[in-house]
């Protein structure tokens, strides 16, 4: 199910077994060079990969060159409605160019494009949003608008192939979750090419989060997808840090801590709620891929904080530490989280060694009931 088909984006692969790639766009006005350079900056610091930028006026296709020099991510221009900023561009010495077929000018201004994108040995990203479906897909849009979105970008495929051009991917955006998934689907069955994810205007943090997480997780778990982008009404590095949450989540990238905490309950003695708030902010400062587990009570300790590399149990007095699946040791409340980060720190410093984990024999109540006789440090 996954793209046969490798392009490069700069020196990012895309497909073809790559790792998927994370993607983002700036929100400044791109002839601003200095307010462009700096957004691109804390993209990248962010976990940013691919760069799109766009370019409504010749203004912003001047700026190119130089934001493409100052840039440390592989930088996409998005143009529609004017080949003639696509060529700009290309010229500038942008990775790459994100156009739709459909609006550019018609075949003669594809052709052009292509020609250039071919003569620079750089790629493209063709495809079709639910919003922008040309006018005679409007019919099966009403029927059904995942088969309008498929075959919007099968014209769009087959014309870049008359011309034997195949350095491109391909989205087919929707508003609409269950759209997008089977769009995605469907499209995934018919080409090789890679394939770039997105909920297009999904909205603001909140839903737009849980609306890309479902639409692009549900697909990634597939197997489907190469590269994609969390659209969000919001700062940039937000869609970053959503997107590498999505991948973690899934277990196909790795970067920073993942940090696991139980939703609270009745047996809450610590405002773990809190504590979590806490761990989690703390843990921003680490670039090491480790897992932390923070549970309100003793109940769920040996379980989800034992499977973590490090956890905690908090208590009303008293919190225990786990490491690697066993319980480290009983420490007063008040410095639970300092203790934690302690042994942190000394793994870490002692090269990350992960153990070889037993498997608990004895049953969480016994293992709990044992590890409470654990003498106060």
């Amino acid at each position: 199910m996954a793209s046969a088909v490798q392009i490069r984006v700069g020196n990012v692969a895309v497909g073809g077994g790559a790792p998927v790639a994370v993607q983002s766009m700036t929100l400044t006005k791109t002839h601003d060079v200095e307010a462009t350079t700096a957004q691109i900056a804390a993209l990248a610091s962010a976990g940013c990969e691919i760069v799109r930028v766009a370019v409504p006026k010749r203004e912003d296709a001047d700026a190119l060159p130089l934001i493409v020099r100052l840039s440390p991510l592989p930088v996409i221009a998005d143009i529609h409605f004017n080949a003639s900023l696509a060529l700009r561009a290309i010229d500038a010495g942008v990775a790459a160019v994100r156009i739709n077929p459909g609006n550019i000018g018609g075949p003669d201004r594809v052709e052009e494009v292509v020609l250039a994108a071919k003569q620079a040995g750089i790629s493209m990203r063709i495809g079709a949003n639910s919003g922008s479906l040309p006018a005679h897909l409007h019919d099966v849009a009403q029927r059904d608008q995942a088969e309008a979105l498929v075959a919007a970008a099968l014209e769009e495929v087959e014309l870049l192939e008359r011309l034997d051009y195949r350095d491109f991917k391909i989205s087919v955006k929707s508003t609409h979750v269950p759209t997008m998934i089977r769009a995605y689907r469907m499209l995934a069955a018919k080409v090789p090419y890679p394939l770039h994810l997105g909920v297009t205007e999904a909205g603001t943090p909140f839903a737009g989060s849980i609306k890309s997480a479902i639409g692009i997780g549900a697909l990634l778990a597939d197997g489907i997808g190469d590269t994609f982008r969390v659209s969000l009404t919001a700062d940039p590095v937000r869609e970053v840090e959503v997107a590498w949450e999505i991948l973690k989540a899934l277990g196909l990238r790795e970067r920073g801590p993942v940090m696991i905490a139980c939703p609270s309950c009745g047996r809450d003695n610590v405002g773990v709620e809190t504590l979590a708030e806490v761990v989690e902010e703390r843990l921003r400062a680490y670039p090491q891929a480790i897992e932390v587990a923070v549970m309100g009570c003793a109940v769920n300790g040996p379980g989800e904080a034992g499977d973590a590399d490090f956890g905690i149990a908090g208590g009303r007095d008293v919190g225990f530490i786990y490491a690697h699946g066993r319980v480290l040791r009983k420490v007063p409340s008040e410095v639970l989280i300092d203790e934690l980060f302690h042994e942190i720190d000394k793994w870490i410093a002692d090269g990350m060694v992960r153990p070889k984990r037993l498997k608990m024999a004895k049953p969480a109540a016994l293992a709990m009931a044992e590890a409470s006789l654990i003498p106060l440090e």
